[in-house]
C-alpha cells in the first residue's frame, strides 16, 4: 500500500472519530445543563471544554460560546464541523481505496453538517447537528465494517480510530478527576453517558455509581468498545496485522511501544491507580499514545525511499 494512501485511511478514522467523541461529550454535557441540582453550570461546560479543546479552557466558560465553538466554529481545528470536513477530504484523496458506500455515506454527512449554518445563540440548530452527527457516526462505522475489504487499509483505518479513541477517553477522565468541584451522581451520569457507557457499566457494575469503579470500567474494562483497554488491544491487533502484511519494514520499536502500552493497562489495578497520581498515569498513556503515533509514521509513512526497495 503507499503510505499518502495509508496516511489519508488512518487521519481520515482519526478525524472522524474525534467528531464522534465531540458529539457524544456535548450531547452528554447539554442534557446535564438542562437539570436543575446544580446552581452553577460552569464546571461542566468546563469539563467539555478542557476534554475536547485542551488548552482553551478557562474558569469562566460560557455554555453558549463553547457550543458554538465546539460544533460549528470555522476557526477551530477541534470542532465538529471541521473534523467532519478534515475526515471527508482525507476520505476523498483516498476513494478508489474505500467502498462507495463509504464515500456516499461521508460526503452527505459532510454536506449536511457544512450547511447548518448555526448562529452562536442558535442551541437547537447546534444539537440537531450534534444528533445527525452521532446517528452518521453509528452507519459510517457500520458500513466500513460490512462494505471495505479488511485488508492493509482497513487496519490502518482500525488504528487510527482506536489511537483517537484512547487519547480522548483519557482527557475526559481527566477532565472529570482532576476538577477541582466534587462531581455528583449526576455528573457521573454524564461521564458514563459521554463515553457511551452508561447501559454497560450499570449490567457490569450495578448503578452503583462510585467513582473508582467508572474510573475502573472506563480504564481497564477488556470487552467494553469505548474503554481506553480494548482501544489499546485492537491497535494492537492492527498493527500486528499491518506487520504481517509489510514483510521488509523494521518494527521492533512499534512493537515495544505497543506492548508497554498494554502492559501499563492489563496488569494495574484500579486502586493502584487511584492512590497514586490519576492525572499523571492518564497523561503517560497520551504521551505513549503520540509517541506509538510517531513511530508509525516513521516506518510506514515518512520512510527513506531507499527503505521501500528493501529485500
Amino acid at each position: 500500500m503507499l503510505s499518502r494512501v495509508a496516511d489519508s485511511l488512518y487521519w481520515m478514522s482519526r478525524y472522524f472519530e474525534r467528531a464522534d467523541n465531540a458529539a457524544r461529550v456535548l450531547e452528554a454535557s447539554y442534557s446535564l445543563i438542562l437539570n436543575p441540582a446544580k446552581f452553577s453550570t460552569d464546571e461542566r461546560w468546563y469539563r467539555a471544554v478542557t476534554s475536547l479543546a485542551p488548552g482553551a479552557a478557562s474558569d469562566g466558560v460560557d455554555a453558549q460560546s463553547a457550543l458554538f465553538h465546539l460544533v460549528a466554529e470555522p476557526r477551530s481545528a477541534s470542532s465538529i464541523v471541521n473534523c467532519i470536513s478534515a475526515a471527508r477530504e482525507n476520505a476523498r484523496q483516498v476513494r478508489e481505496e474505500i467502498s462507495s458506500e463509504m464515500w456516499e455515506h461521508l460526503n452527505r454527512l459532510f454536506h449536511e453538517v457544512s450547511r447548518s449554518n448555526i448562529e452562536m445563540d442558535d442551541d437547537a440548530a447546534a444539537m440537531r447537528l450534534v444528533q445527525t452527527v452521532r446517528e452518521g457516526s453509528y452507519r459510517f462505522h457500520g458500513i466500513t465494517d460490512t462494505t471495505m475489504n479488511h485488508g492493509e487499509g482497513w487496519h490502518f483505518i482500525q488504528l487510527g480510530k482506536y489511537i483517537e479513541r484512547a487519547c480522548d477517553l483519557c482527557l475526559l477522565l481527566d477532565a472529570y478527576f482532576s476538577c477541582e468541584s466534587p462531581a455528583d451522581d449526576l455528573d457521573w451520569v454524564g461521564l458514563l453517558t459521554s463515553c457511551a457507557a452508561f447501559e454497560a457499566y450499570c449490567k457490569a457494575c450495578t448503578a452503583d455509581l462510585k467513582p473508582e469503579r467508572i474510573a475502573e470500567f472506563i480504564l481497564l474494562q477488556p470487552d467494553f468498545p469505548y474503554s481506553v483497554r480494548y482501544s489499546l488491544d485492537r491497535m494492537h491487533q492492527a498493527l500486528t496485522l499491518v506487520t504481517d502484511l509489510s514483510f521488509s519494514r523494521k518494527t521492533g520499536k512499534i512493537d515495544r511501544l505497543i506492548g508497554r502500552l498494554r502492559s501499563a493497562v492489563a496488569y494495574v489495578q484500579i486502586g493502584e491507580v487511584m492512590r497514586g497520581d490519576l492525572h499523571k498515569y492518564l497523561t503517560d498513556i497520551m504521551d505513549q499514545c503520540r509517541e506509538l503515533h510517531a513511530a508509525v509514521h516513521e516506518v510506514y509513512i515518512e520512510y527513506p525511499i531507499e527503505v521501500a526497495f528493501e529485500g
